[in-house]
């Protein structure tokens, strides 16, 4: 009988891929199945079942889940190639005073800089929109790094915002998993982001 697949969600940004590798080697008849989720909607997924576990954004309601904290991205600034700003290694928030700034509706960060301007249509964007818009010259865009990455394009670069809220990833996973099996595939998965080896005890 094949065993059902893992299924870890993972937010927009999150790299799961050195993990996902490891799996592959350690449990080769269990397939893990990557599925994309939105920040907003990550909870209700975990909820649901449509997922395992997940690597998520926090802040997320704890209540009925585990969560172990991961990483914290840095936040950058992301402008046209051809931007002022771009003479600068690093930015401060008293750098943008008198910049446009776009705020996806897809934000993260909801970072609010005392001296700019809020696009009047930031809001209808993803960040994708958002940073494609931000290219032409039109403002600025503040989101994590890997957003930044994820996005990339040739007419676009971003600088590190060194005052900045950070934005912390982390894996959830429910208290109480559907059955046994699963339970088993999340602890798996738990030791390889741990970094504990095939054999190694759980504790």
């Amino acid at each position: 009988m094949t065993a059902r697949p893992f299924l870890l969600g993972a937010v927009p940004g999150a790299t799961p891929g050195k993990w996902i590798g490891i799996w592959k080697e350690r449990m080769p008849r269990v397939a893990l199945e990557l599925v994309p989720i939105s920040v907003s909607d990550q909870r209700r997924r975990l909820d649901t079942g449509e997922v395992h576990a997940a690597l998520v954004r926090q802040p997320i309601d704890k209540d009925g889940l585990y969560l172990i904290p991961l990483y914290d991205e840095v936040p950058v600034v992301v402008m046209s190639t051809d931007s002022h700003l771009t003479v600068a290694d690093e930015l401060s928030f008293d750098d943008l005073a008198g910049e446009t700034v776009f705020t996806p509706s897809d934000d993260v960060l909801g970072v609010e800089v005392a001296g700019t301007t809020a696009a009047t249509f930031g809001g209808s964007l993803d960040t994708a929109e958002a940073i494609a818009t931000a290219a032409s010259g039109a403002g600025i865009v503040i989101v994590p790094m890997s957003l930044a990455r994820l996005h990339h394009r040739r007419d676009a670069t971003f600088r590190p915002l060194v005052d900045g809220p950070v934005s912390s990833l982390g894996l959830a996973w429910p208290i109480d998993p559907p059955d046994g099996e699963i339970d088993a595939h999340i602890q798996t998965f738990i030791g390889i982001v741990r970094g504990r080896s095939a054999r190694s005890s759980r504790t």
